[in-house]
């Protein structure tokens, strides 16, 4: 088997050159990422540190970019914002693929706190959750050519893509996967779905700074004393529409069953603080459905792998709840009838066809793991 990791003691001489005259006193590789924490002989005492992977052997897939744009955001919301949502960059040696940030311990990721004790034991971190995700989307909303004049001094972005190209290719085969069930996104659904990838395509006063990746997994918190909330992992961080980063607080996530749909007031609220448009609620609700829809696509390119799973795979009843939730969103703002209908036209036929996942998943207490 080909180790596309790089040794441990690799990793230590970059980090204790980029960091002279400190030595890296102590390791811990937080497994299965390309991370880890360095004890440091001298302050700041502890960091993380991220690496770039060997490419992988036949087409070129460099982690580079995601490096870069790591370091780009990062920097941008410390250096040119002033704002402490996110670690700080220590040092960078992009070119031999080492980034060394802030650490912020004694925080710790939220997902694993409701895990470990359910959301009722956790709402003010779960408000703090939401809360730092609208900060983070307000503080940068109109500040785009700034972000992309820092991350284009590190090399080429394609800011087309960031917005709305990424995943483009998976929510076709969404519809695709569907449509092959005898549902496709027609007639009044399918113009709706046309206007909603117009929005996301071109977000107006909501286009900001996203992270690319808003799940509980990727804010860290305090567990005890006020939560004091950060945004991590910005690998994939890009301006898009802001209501991409509210989805998870009304859609479950891949790790989740359920979510609670109250979170998204205090989101709401935060946003509006630097995107006023926030306030109107036509406005908000329909940007919000159009990426909850843009999001339960993607997820349905999964449709035909869960087919071939076993019955009782807790996968199944998620994508139904995914559906429904994002019909849900529509409903509750008075929006997009026509694909809410078409959604829960496919979660009706996905509980036909898969009898196990003919679950109350609206009665789900908030945060249940989908188990593995």
């Amino acid at each position: 088997m080909v180790d596309l990791d790089l040794p441990q003691n690799t990793l230590v001489d970059k980090v204790e050159r980029l960091l002279a005259p400190a030595t890296v006193a102590g390791w811990r590789r937080l497994e299965p990422w390309a991370v880890a924490r360095a004890e440091l002989s001298r302050p700041p005492g502890a960091v993380i540190v991220k690496w770039m992977r060997p490419h992988r052997p036949g087409p070129d897939r460099s982690q580079s970019w995601r490096l870069r744009s790591e370091v780009a955001a990062l920097r941008f919301l410390s250096d040119d914002l002033g704002v402490r949502l996110a670690p700080r960059v220590v040092a960078a040696d992009l070119e031999a693929g080492v980034v060394v940030l802030e650490d912020l311990g004694p925080r710790v990721a939220l997902d694993g706190l409701l895990r470990a004790d359910g959301a009722a034991a956790h709402g003010e971190r779960l408000a703090a959750f939401a809360r730092v995700r609208g900060e983070l989307n307000a503080v940068t909303a109109g500040r785009a050519e700034d972000y992309y004049a820092r991350r284009a001094a590190l090399g080429a972005v394609d800011r087309a893509e960031d917005c709305a190209g990424r995943f483009a290719g998976f929510r076709e085969e969404g519809r695709l996967q569907v449509a092959a069930l005898g549902l496709e996104v027609a007639g009044g659904a399918e113009r709706e779905l046309a206007v909603v990838l117009e929005e996301l395509g071109d977000p107006g006063p909501f286009l900001a700074l996203s992270n690319g990746d808003a799940e509980a997994n990727n804010v860290l918190v305090r567990s005890s004393g006020a939560p004091d909330a950060r945004v991590i992992d910005f690998e994939f961080a890009g301006f898009t529409h802001a209501l991409h980063d509210a989805v998870c607080l009304y859609v479950p996530g891949p790790a989740w069953l359920s979510v609670d749909g109250g979170m998204g007031e205090a989101y709401r609220r935060a946003l509006a603080a630097g995107v006023p448009e926030a306030e109107d609620d036509r406005r908000f609700g329909f940007g919000l459905a159009a990426a909850c829809f843009a999001y339960a696509l993607l997820r349905l390119q999964r449709l035909s792998l869960l087919d071939g799973r076993a019955a009782g795979d807790d996968s199944r009843v998620q994508l139904v709840a995914t559906v429904e939730a994002a019909s849900r969103v529509a409903e509750s703002f008075g929006v997009l009838p026509g694909l809410a209908g078409w959604g829960w036209r496919v979660a009706e036929a996905l509980r036909r066809r898969w009898p196990d996942a003919d679950v109350d998943v609206a009665g789900l207490p908030a945060f249940v793991p989908r188990r593995h």
